[in-house]
């Protein structure tokens, strides 16, 4: 396995996890499918951010657009 081919793993299993924790945080107020999309798009924007701190800033980044999103509904 190439070093890129292992990242991209652990990011998706960061970004799993992520969805799991956010899902079982708000699952009364949002939808599954809102959330994934939340933390997908989170990712995304933090694709410039070093490996090593993605999974805690991917999970704090989609957890402030999840609770922007709660009030606003």
């Amino acid at each position: 396995m190439t070093h890129a081919l292992a990242r991209a793993s652990d990011d998706d299993a960061a970004v799993d996890q992520a969805v799991l924790r956010l899902t079982a945080e708000f699952r009364t107020r949002l939808r599954p499918q809102v959330i994934g999309t939340v933390v997908r798009n989170s990712r995304r924007d933090l694709s410039g951010v070093p490996a090593t701190a993605l999974p805690e800033l991917v999970e704090r980044l989609a957890r402030a657009r999840l609770q922007s999103e709660d009030r606003s509904a």
